[in-house]
């Protein structure tokens, strides 16, 4: 198959997914049972975010990578799961966009998943979980970035130190910083 068709079967399938989230979310399904009434069954928010961890399972890396990036977006706990499970895809960017995704959540569920993945084989892979730690801010994470200060990779080591920033800054004291003489007013004759 050519790059050409590819990139468009990905485009469609990757169009689709977001046209049928957007439809599920303006018009989510009724439920005439209800008590009251006419009722939503399921909020349109959680219909696309079910949607979305649907597509991580998709069998195009190109959706799986774009569903991670919506999913942290979105900012939602709710797929959490889901994106932990896919921390094992084959792909390694899906693995980098699904890690990116985690860090915009921020849920502390996430730690041990991503702590897990700063021994992956991928270097890009491992430089987004030390900053998604970083990120998250949870303490239980300090002893994995402290062992990734031993990595090969410098960027790595990099943002290994500024993950440790990040979470020690909310307890260490800050040193103040200095102030700055106020300059003196120039005279023009």
């Amino acid at each position: 198959m050519s790059a050409t068709a590819v990139f468009f079967r990905t485009l469609m399938k990757t169009s689709a997914i977001f046209i049928g989230t957007a439809i599920v979310f303006l018009h989510p399904p009724l439920d005439s049972t209800s008590s009251r009434g006419v009722t939503a069954v399921q909020s349109g928010a959680e219909s696309v975010i079910d949607a979305l961890t649907g597509a991580l399972k998709d069998p195009d890396a190109g959706v799986r990578r774009e569903a991670a990036a919506a999913l942290g977006h979105r900012s939602s706990r709710r797929a959490v799961p889901a994106l932990l499970n896919a921390l094992t895809d084959a792909d390694a960017q899906v693995r980098v966009r699904v890690i990116s995704a985690l860090g915009e959540i921020g849920d502390t569920a996430a730690v041990d998943g991503l702590i897990g993945v700063l021994r992956d084989a991928n270097v890009d892979v491992r430089r987004r979980a030390a900053r998604a730690l970083g990120e998250i801010g949870d303490a239980r994470a300090l002893p994995a970035l402290t062992g990734a200060l031993k990595d090969d990779d410098a960027m790595i080591r990099r943002y290994a130190v500024r993950a440790i920033a990040e979470i020690e800054g909310d307890d260490a004291p800050r040193q103040q910083p200095r102030p700055q003489p106020q300059p003196r007013p120039v005279f023009h004759r």
